[in-house]
């Protein structure tokens, strides 16, 4: 009996890209591999890659590179590359590192094996589509063939594309319009999750809030989809990233604040709290009506944890724009957020905007006085914290403290505790006491275990 072939995923990018490598972690065992222990013993390798910054480039050129020796000492290895940064550069990626053997884009995850397949017999092989090919995507069947890095939690698209114009944005090149997802078949599909013993579900979309607008000519149907999945018995947690601000309505807070499977999260990116910049980015809101719009999700939800992305560096941004900004993100208290500094992508407005870059050391003094704001008010949220009892979803070792456990609360705030119990695994449901509170964590101590795990099996994704 022939022994399997091994493969392995190494992920770059968001939590779309995430969800995309479970996906092709599902085919490929589907198709009869199993997964390596690292990169240089598998026999196929797949880099499932991002565009949005420079750096992402330079990430999977580097990581290629590294593994042309290893190509070379075993020429029967494979290597594909897939994704955004693949839907760009297309036939350039075989160009740069011609001991790549396939290239696949972001609308044909299923192609993988049968490229591979080709490429074994007739060279190298180059397949990007411009638009997705919903029979073939029908056929992945998600919810069964997803490899799961945690069999208790599970990612859900509901939406592929984007039809927003922000100037400093590529994802609409690389993943096309927007196209959302029947409602039916996404609830038929969280209920399967549920069903192999998911009991949290992120809803993942490049704008959620929009989710149904191609659809129906009623608007959006976000909040109908939040309180659909609010009624699947079993799936206790629900989260989803990431919504627009200029979209986001207040029928979907009503939603949340009445569902209450959804936690009291909100991703909201406000990118800048200059309105000049904000303009100049195409945005579509104000600093002013952004902060209308967090008011009006903090008076409907109670707790909310409310985290953001900001960008650093846009083109023309002056020292007075940015001390703009500092104000508004502080007086918008977030409980975290993620930071980028600008990175021009070739085919977006703000890459035209060359005269107007600003000094790499004014960027870096810009972020470091930032990450100062931001940090300072994560830790006052979190030390407001101390003494609650919050629930955890227990998600395994922390990877800190070999004696301690690591969750994630019902505002998907990160929380290590001493293991004091044999039985607690991932998986388990726990009440858990903050004693401490730090910008990036909390520390506490278990109280209760409120249930066991409801999964059976664990088979991990292998990423980075």
């Amino acid at each position: 009996m022939a022994t399997p072939r091994t493969f392995a995923i190494r992920t770059f990018g968001c939590q779309m890209n995430e969800h995309d490598s479970e996906r092709l972690a599902g085919i490929m065992v589907a198709d009869g591999l199993e997964r390596a222990e690292n990169d240089a013993d598998a026999d196929v390798v797949i880099f499932n890659t991002c565009t949005i910054r420079e750096n992402a480039d330079l990430k999977l050129y580097s990581a290629l590179g590294q593994l042309k020796a290893v190509k070379e000492r075993r020429p029967e290895m494979q290597i594909a590359v897939g994704g955004c940064m693949a839907q760009k550069d297309r036939g350039e990626i075989l160009e740069r590192a011609g001991w790549v053997d396939v290239v696949f884009g972001t609308h044909n995850l299923a192609s993988a094996p049968a490229l591979l397949k080709r490429a074994r017999s007739d060279g190298p092989q180059l397949e990007i589509l411009d638009a997705p090919d919903p029979e073939a995507n029908r056929d992945m069947a998600p919810a069964l063939y997803a490899v799961r890095e945690l069999p208790f939690a599970a990612w859900m698209t509901i939406q592929t594309g984007c039809d927003n114009t922000c100037a400093y944005c590529i994802v609409p090149s690389v993943r096309g319009e927007e196209i959302s997802r029947p409602l039916d078949d996404l609830l038929e599909e969280a209920s399967m999750l549920v069903g192999t013993g998911v009991s949290e579900i992120t809803v993942l979309g490049q704008n959620v809030n929009s989710y149904g607008r191609d659809i129906t000519k009623r608007g959006p149907l976000f909040a109908r989809l939040l309180r659909a999945l609010g009624e699947i018995e079993g799936l206790e947690r629900i989260r989803f990233t990431s919504p627009h601000p200029k979209d986001l309505r207040p029928e979907t807070i009503e939603a949340m604040a009445e569902t209450r499977a959804v936690c009291p999260q909100l991703h909201l990116p406000l990118q800048s709290g200059s309105d000049r910049v904000l303009k100049a980015m195409r945005r579509g809101y104000t600093a002013e009506r952004y902060m209308e719009k967090l008011s009006a999700a903090r008076a409907a939800l109670d707790d909310v944890a409310v985290t953001t992305d900001l960008i650093v560096g846009f083109p023309g941004e002056t020292d007075a724009e940015f001390n703009e900004s500092l104000e508004v993100i502080a007086a918008a208290e977030f409980d975290s957020a993620y930071t980028f500094i600008f990175s021009p992508r070739s085919g977006t407005r703000a890459a035209d905007m060359v005269d107007e870059f600003i000094a790499d050391d004014v960027v870096k003094d810009r972020f470091e006085r930032l990450k100062q704001v931001l940090d300072r008010s994560a830790l006052l949220k979190h030390q407001a914290r101390v003494g609650l009892r919050e629930e955890v979803l227990v998600e395994g070792p922390s990877r800190r403290n070999d004696a301690m456990l690591s969750g994630r609360t019902r505002q998907g705030k990160l929380i290590h505790f001493p293991v004091t119990s044999e039985n607690l695994r991932a998986g388990s449901l726990a009440m858990v006491e903050v004693t401490h509170g730090a910008p990036y964590h909390l520390l506490g101590e278990l109280s209760s275990v409120v249930r066991a795990p409801r999964h059976k099996v664990r088979i991990p994704l292998l990423s980075s």
